[in-house]
């Protein structure tokens, strides 16, 4: 994340070991300096990649989460969300005004409340919003780019604005006209769709087709955004990466309403059984503790497996350590270490080591990434020093 970057996120709601939401931005294998911002605070999510170079693009990024994060509805309601982000254009020109970060600085911008079966989007710029629905993934947003404008001309095909000299030409972004309108998307949404935001260091590395094949894979939204910046990562990195998960919840709610009522009319007939009930009951408990799993951080600052569960339940503790990892907290992502802090419940050792392995990748990535960078520093004040000393 940019070193001025705004994040903001909320405790993540758990489904067994499964997380509603994930994210993560990362600088990628050639620039020096993360311009990406994001906000991840349920049900508002947002992805921005600046514009204008180090001090500006950074600048103009966190403006607009911040004043979004500040403004946006509490509810899905797409003209409200609209005004926030018009809002967040408004700070932007303002602030270069001022003399903060620089001018001209701007930047994309692509926010979305997901709320049970209703999703609403405003964006401004390339950054994009998809929806896997039933294994199919879906482009909801347009780019505002000039490729955009030439595909749908039938000037070049897709295929060719990936490689194009001009694909990074933006025709709409925020920090740049003071009358700058969003566009807004209304969209329903059901049970089991997955909703991806995400910058376009994500799509220029990564085709539809493969984002779509690790988000039907990877159940997990935290490792599943992980999982596709690994994959930016290793097509190339040639921008920053940012990527917002979230499964949406549909009308689950009340789905649970109307079991809860069936579960009552039917109690007469569950008290006949309760001495059944009772027993497979406590097989039950018995088969879930020494089942289950947690992630915990030792004493001495790593992550570890556990079975069982954290603390007691019904009275009785159980909880044995498997094994300390070789990965310190203090080297994973802000929210990794915060949920591994407070004992991370999973439905499995199996689904634990999962877990572990993909802290594993993201670390080993980060770090391929630092080593990218630092040699190609490195040639660059060898060429530099070669070219003074063939100067003299």
């Amino acid at each position: 994340m940019a070193r001025h970057s705004s994040y903001q996120s909320t405790e993540r709601t758990r489904k067994g070991a499964v997380t509603k939401f994930g994210s993560r931005t990362d600088v990628g294998s050639v620039r020096e300096q993360n311009e990406d911002s994001l906000i991840v605070n349920p049900p508002l999510f947002v992805v921005a990649d600046g514009m204008g170079g180090h001090a500006a693009g950074e600048v103009a990024s966190e403006i607009a989460v911040n004043t979004i994060l500040e403004l946006a509805p509490d509810h899905a309601d797409a003209e409200a969300l609209g005004h926030a982000v018009e809002e967040a254009n408004r700070d932007i020109i303002n602030a270069a005004l001022a003399g903060e970060g620089r001018e001209g600085m701007g930047t994309t911008v692509t926010a979305a409340i997901l709320e049970r079966d209703k999703l609403v989007i405003a964006q401004v710029g390339d950054s994009r919003a998809y929806l896997l629905h039933n294994g199919e993934l879906t482009q909801l947003t347009r780019d505002h780019s000039l490729m955009a404008n030439m595909i749908e001309a039938g000037q070049i095909t897709p295929e060719e604005a990936r490689f194009h000299p001009n694909r990074s030409v933006i025709t709409r972004a925020l920090g740049n006209d003071p009358d700058t309108l969003p566009d807004l998307y209304e969209i329903n949404v059901e049970d089991g769709d997955r909703l991806l935001l995400c910058s376009d260091g994500l799509y220029s590395m990564l085709e539809d087709d493969e984002i779509a094949a690790v988000m039907r894979r990877v159940s997990d939204p935290q490792r599943c955004a992980s999982t596709l910046v690994n994959g930016a990562i290793a097509a190339g990195g040639h921008d920053n990466i940012t990527v917002i998960v979230a499964d949406a919840e549909g009308r689950a709610q009340q789905k649970r309403r109307r079991i809860a009522i069936r579960t009552k009319v039917t109690i007469a007939f569950v008290l006949l059984l309760l001495a059944g009930i009772l027993a497979a009951a406590a097989w039950g408990g018995y088969t879930y503790l020494h089942n289950t799993a947690y992630l915990a951080k030792t004493d001495s600052g790593m992550v570890a497996v556990y079975r069982g569960v954290p603390g007691d339940v019904l009275g009785f503790g159980y909880s044995e350590l498997v094994e300390e990892t070789d990965i310190p907290v203090s080297k994973l992502s802000p929210s990794a270490a915060e949920r591994i802090s407070e004992n991370m419940r999973v439905n499995s050792v199996d689904e634990a080591f999962e877990l572990v392995e993909s802290y594993r990748e993201e670390i080993t990535a980060k770090q391929t990434s630092q080593k990218t960078t630092a040699s190609t520093q490195a040639a660059s004040s060898a060429a530099a020093a070669a070219e003074e000393e063939t100067a003299e």
